[in-house]
């Protein structure tokens, strides 16, 4: 591919507005909550952003709209195809286990700090940037570019569903929400909750997890009576990451708070589930009777689902994938909610019929589920070819497709991929303590996304 150094000058003159402009709004924690105002659907934190990001794109020299605080977006081009770029506002709580202000936006050795840096925040400016260097480098375009930034991407994507019902999408596009070289395969993804009654009057309460796609971190266990030596002896784990610390409350309890190491449920792999560990003690103790006896069994040792009867794989998305994401157990019910990842040729209701009958002898009744169908663009496609040519020709690599457990806005375009901006070879932080991204890395997927623009609209 050729370079263009007016497109490459215009990048350079960005590059400090590029990343003042990330570590404002990494400072605001745009954690989803109720509706607190009109145009204000999911939170007035996640107003904030969306009003810093329209700020923002009107002070670069485009147009923004407010799409009723759903969304926003801006386009640069003319012409009446339209390629879509999608990234998000909204992240994740901040959870446990930070060492850092996880919305203090800190720059340590060539790293800014902070939730949302790689997941969606990073990505959404590297793409912003993109486009106004393109403008500012005199790129004239056949096809309008239109950068879609929403606010509920973590939480149901409420948001896109909105904006294709009052403006419509785009047919093709990329989101910049994943790993780099280029995801043109995504699985289904499933919530399953499941209740059941527990007449142990010594489990007091459970409370674990912040959400169903995250693999939880902590989990902590309230008994009545003391149980210190007893659950220490049960906490079997030797793995530097993870502990177990009991303490004796006020009223004679025992407190269990087990300690693990989260990541995002696309992956578990990369995490340790403080929940299952929990649920592994309660059961050495003999607490919680019939529903923690079976839920510790088929919740297993692994994240494939072998346990449950659901584990397999396809030659295109690899193989199904399942987390155990939020436990609780309050006033005689013990619930449970699993993220499953599973791939292409599955089919949902199979899945959730199965779970649903492994652990009903043990009482547990299913809510109604809903999944997010699998999403997969052919390899042969004019997008990803392109796509995947620019990206091998900013980097000299010779990279191929892949599938991932990973939901994308991608999935919601008829023909839409994920396009980065984690490369190869770096940490996965996203969901995680001490998230962050390497400046370098977000000025050279700034760089690719402006070529990006270029290759499929000029």
């Amino acid at each position: 591919m050729e370079f263009n150094p007016k497109l490459d000058a215009a990048l350079a003159a960005l590059d400090q507005d590029m990343t003042d402009t990330l570590a404002r709004w990494i400072r605001i924690p745009s954690v989803r909550a109720e509706k607190s105002a009109p145009n204000a659907p999911f939170g007035a934190e996640v107003r904030r952003a969306l009003d810093a990001a329209l700020a923002d794109i009107a002070r670069l020299g485009m147009t923004p709209r407010d799409i009723d605080g759903y969304c926003c977006d801006a386009e640069i081009g003319e012409g009446e195809e339209t390629i879509a770029v999608l990234a998000h506002l909204d992240v994740v709580p901040e959870g446990d286990g930070w060492t850092h202000d996880p919305y203090g936006a800190e720059i340590i050795d060539g790293r800014i700090i902070g939730r949302g840096t790689s997941d969606d925040k990073g990505p959404g400016v590297a793409a912003l940037f993109a486009m106004k260097a393109v403008l500012d480098a005199g790129i004239p375009l056949r096809r309008r570019c239109r950068l879609i930034l929403g606010c509920d991407e973590e939480c149901g994507m409420q948001d896109l569903e909105y904006y294709e019902q009052k403006v419509g999408l785009p047919a093709k596009g990329f989101s910049p929400d994943a790993n780099f070289p280029l995801i043109n395969t995504e699985k289904g993804i499933m919530a399953m909750t499941l209740h059941a009654p527990v007449t142990d009057a010594r489990l007091l309460s459970i409370a674990c997890g912040t959400r169903s796609n995250v693999v939880p971190g902590t989990a902590t266990a309230i008994l009545a009576g003391d149980w210190r030596e007893a659950a220490a002896e049960a906490f079997d784990v030797e793995d530097e990451d993870c502990a177990l610390e009991c303490e004796l409350t006020a009223e004679g309890a025992t407190r269990i708070v087990v300690t693990g190491v989260p990541a995002h449920a696309s992956t578990p792999d990369k995490g340790k589930n403080a929940g299952k560990m929990l649920l592994r003690v309660l059961r050495r103790l003999g607490i919680g009777g019939a529903p923690v006896a079976l839920l510790d069994e088929a919740a297993g040792d692994e994240n494939e689902g072998r346990a449950l009867g659901i584990a397999g794989s396809d030659e295109v998305s690899g193989r199904l994938t399942i987390n155990l994401g939020l436990l609780s157990a309050k006033d005689g019910t013990l619930d449970v909610t699993f993220d499953c990842r599973y791939p292409v040729f599955f089919d949902d209701r199979t899945i959730s019929a199965t779970v649903h009958k492994r652990l009903a002898p043990a009482g547990f009744v299913m809510e109604p589920t809903h999944a997010s169908a699998p999403h997969h663009v052919p390899e042969s496609s004019e997008l990803v070819q392109k796509l995947i040519g620019v990206y091998n020709g900013v980097t000299g690599e010779n990279a191929k497709p892949f599938a991932i457990g990973g939901g994308t806005y991608a999935r919601h375009l008829q023909e839409g991929v994920a396009f980065g901006m984690l490369f190869p070879g770096e940490p996965e932080l996203e969901h995680q303590a001490n998230e962050s991204i390497s400046l370098e890395s977000l000025r050279r997927a700034a760089r690719i996304y402006a070529y990006a623009i270029v290759a499929l609209c000029a």
